[in-house]
């Protein structure tokens, strides 16, 4: 491998990402030991490096074909792991059929990028799954305020239980997206 091609590997966007996976592992800890406050905080630093590493590699041009698939990735773990260790805590905006619902969308989408990357085509995140993984995030850290005794008072669980909804409704609408426009993709490069 040529020195290049590590650059390639090594680009602060994929350095984040990373980073991003192992503060996910330490968040399902955080999240299975009843740590709250730490939970939260470590959410919301990897909901944000999210943001940056995708700033930083276009504005940088350090967007890699290892970084297309390694961020979606790396979301999908943070994302499904929040919806899957919170569905199970009583009182949860979270609900297990949710749980399955995104973690389904997230695999079938993931494959066909998968697929579609294999060919060479150009399968980035639409606007709607970019609004899925807001409201997901959204839903996750509301959550996690909630059980960290913040806005208790003032409504947050049920702004929790609304965002929990309007996630999964963005969710299949985003999945469906991507299922109509993998169908027209494949068709024509069969």
């Amino acid at each position: 491998m040529s020195s290049s091609s590590l650059d390639r590997v090594w680009t602060v966007p994929n350095l984040l990402s990373a980073a991003r996976l192992v503060l996910a592992i330490v968040l399902f800890v955080a999240i299975e030991r009843s740590a709250w406050w730490p939970a939260l905080v470590l959410f919301v630093v990897a909901a944000s490096t999210d943001w940056v590493d995708g700033w930083w590699a276009r504005r940088f041009g350090q967007v890699s074909r290892l970084g297309r698939i390694f961020d979606p990735l790396v979301d999908k773990v943070i994302v499904c792991g929040g919806f899957v260790m919170l569905a199970d805590r009583t009182g949860s905006a979270i609900v297990p059929w949710m749980a399955v619902v995104v973690t389904v969308r997230e695999l079938v989408v993931t494959a066909v990028r998968a697929e579609m990357e294999r060919a060479g085509r150009d399968f980035s995140a639409a606007l709607s799954g970019k609004l899925k993984m807001v409201l997901q995030c959204a839903v996750i850290g509301l959550e996690l305020a909630v059980r960290a005794g913040i806005g208790t008072a003032a409504g947050l669980p049920t702004l929790a239980g609304w965002c929990g909804w309007a996630a999964v409704i963005a969710t299949v609408w985003s999945g469906a997206e991507y299922l109509l426009a993998a169908r027209v993709l494949l068709r024509g490069s069969a």
